[in-house]
């Protein structure tokens, strides 16, 4: 379905020192006399904030979309999307594997921008962790500044960068990070830890509150949400009671939603696919409705997957309050092994952070998730640990959680088989992530998540017929079909169904870094703020207004 005047190596990563001269000229001739880079032709263009679904031919020049037009288009390289769907590329929110496997995989299911938003990365290393990835990465990357690793760090004294490296803490003896509750000091700290990634240029704060449910108050979640909504930036949660009960799932979102509420600031449900969706859809809606730039997101999938000695997975939580059995619902991720609380407890001791599976829905749940305006698909994507060469085997990789390389394929084939709008669909996979950055002024996201003239080139290229995944629960890597052309940035980094090697347009999404607005929370600053007579009315010095007797002073004598 190609017509491709030069290779697509050649295409993507330019001419070598070994290419013949006379092949150099030729191109350079193509070059000059085609109007375009890319044109992608024939194909059903379908833009989800418009609502623009047409047969088109779209030009892409110098990494943008240039024309949309039913009018003939001729470039140096042609794709012939007769049959398929030219959409905007796929952005996943909510990605905890932000390597170079971890791209592999999220481009052969369409995404063209990764971003990990509810753990994040260590606030002080949040330039770091960016230039790491400058000119070396495949895919749109993106992070968050995060409150566990700023808790481990204070806490725990341990230094972790993002979840790939979370044994770090998470595989330590060290429970600080999930269990202590700070003192004011230490808990100016995290926020100051926090602070340094926000004025960094991160684009949220990420947090996963529901491992540290006993450890972080409601006032340092408070302290959290205005610290990021300080610079107009969003919180990112995993909520204190997820998972839970369709009560508590809902009380833990009314937490976060009643701060952003008080704040006036951003917030993201993080995949709130869980007991109580239905309500917790309606609160969102209900918000934004009123002008707030709340919004959720999920996965296609009854089960999640978390490290086994999460805290919501002890007995007295999984077992005596949820009244889950660990034999029904906990599922050892590399050996498919169902656990019980005696073989739970022995691995605990061995190897605390192992990789499980956690079954809390029921799957018909999936569709009604589908069928929500305005959600998101993220996939919440696990790392594989260790160093895994890029050519490795897809088969041959340790086994994963599907969700990371079949969210958004199987959004759009459950969509198909239980007669969702395409659009809708669509729009889930892309705008519906795009939009709420483009209000808070994310300029990198003003310019994705849609196919119009003048927006930046990323786009996913599938047909609505096939499109499939094909990851499953025992075999959790294997790659989505149906979604043969990824472009990034203006750049084919899918091409026919293959991810090319060593072609890494992607670019960072990030604000400009910026001074601190960091307001440390202060006894004295609050009371004079809160309270009608403030606290230091009896001398100038907090604590030392006049003490009474009141065995002696008489109400109503």
């Amino acid at each position: 379905m190609t017509d491709t005047p030069i290779s697509r190596r050649d295409f993507n990563v330019g001419a070598t020192a070994t290419v013949a001269a006379a092949s150099l000229a030729g191109r350079a001739m193509a070059q000059a006399s085609a109007p375009f880079d890319l044109v992608i032709l024939n194909g059903r263009v379908m833009d989800p904030e418009t609502g623009f679904d047409e047969v088109a031919n779209v030009g892409v020049k110098d990494g943008r979309i240039t024309a949309i037009t039913a009018d003939a288009l001729e470039g140096t390289r042609q794709i012939d999307a007769t049959g398929h769907v030219v959409a905007p590329g796929f952005i996943d929110t909510h990605f905890h594997w932000v390597r170079p496997m971890g791209h592999k995989l999220a481009l052969r299911d369409g995404r063209t921008t990764v971003m990990d938003l509810e753990m994040g990365t260590l606030g002080t290393l949040v330039g770091d962790w960016y230039a790491m990835r400058e000119g070396t990465t495949q895919i749109n990357y993106g992070c968050s500044s995060s409150h566990e690793m700023a808790r481990a760090f204070v806490l725990d004294g341990i230094t972790t960068i993002d979840c790939p490296e979370a044994l770090n803490h998470r595989g330590s003896e060290k429970t600080g990070w999930a269990l202590t509750r700070p003192d004011i000091d230490q808990g100016n700290e995290i926020l100051r830890v926090i602070d340094e990634g926000l004025a960094a240029g991160a684009i949220a704060m990420g947090s996963t509150l529901g491992y540290m449910r006993d450890g972080a108050s409601a006032r340092e979640v408070f302290e959290l949400q205005k610290t990021a909504g300080n610079y107009g930036r969003p919180s990112a949660f995993h909520f204190r009671y997820t998972p839970g009960t369709d009560t508590t799932e809902s009380n833990g979102i009314q937490e976060m939603l009643a701060n952003a509420a008080a704040l006036g600031a951003p917030a993201i449900a993080c995949h709130f696919n869980n007991p109580g969706y239905n309500l917790v859809h309606e609160l969102l809606t209900r918000m934004r409705g009123q002008g707030m730039n709340v919004w959720g997101e999920l996965y296609p999938y009854a089960a999640g997957s978390t490290a086994l000695n999460a805290v919501f997975l002890e007995p007295e939580v999984w077992v005596d309050q949820l009244g889950y059995r660990y034999e029904d619902t906990i599922q050892d991720v590399l050996t498919g092994e169902w656990y019980t609380a005696e073989s739970r407890a022995e691995m605990v001791a061995k190897e605390p952070a192992r990789l499980v599976l956690v079954y809390k829905m029921p799957p018909e749940a999936i569709v009604d998730w589908l069928k929500m305006p305005g959600v998101a698909i993220a996939s919440d994507t696990v790392p594989i640990l260790g160093d895994i060469p890029w050519d490795t085997p897809y088969e041959d990789l340790p086994n994963s959680h599907p969700r990371g390389a079949g969210s958004f394929a199987k959004a759009l084939r459950l969509g198909r088989e239980n007669g969702i709008s395409l659009m809708q669909s669509v729009a889930q996979t892309s705008w519906n992530s795009a939009r709420p950055f483009s209000e808070m002024g994310l300029k990198s996201m003003q310019e994705r998540g849609r196919m119009q003239e003048g927006m930046i080139a990323d786009i996913t290229v599938f047909n609505p017929e096939t499109v499939t995944d094909n990851a499953t629960y025992e075999q959790g890597t294997l790659p989505s079909t149906g979604i043969p052309y990824v472009i990034v940035n203006g750049t084919v980094v899918v091409d026919d169904s293959e991810v090319l090697k060593d072609v890494n347009p992607g670019q960072p999404i990030r604000f400009e870094p910026q001074e601190s607005k960091l307001e440390p929370l202060e006894v004295s600053t609050w009371t004079q703020t809160f309270y009608e007579v403030p606290q230091d009315f009896g001398g100038g010095v907090p604590g030392t207004q006049p003490q009474y007797d009141h065995r002696i002073i008489n109400c109503c004598d």
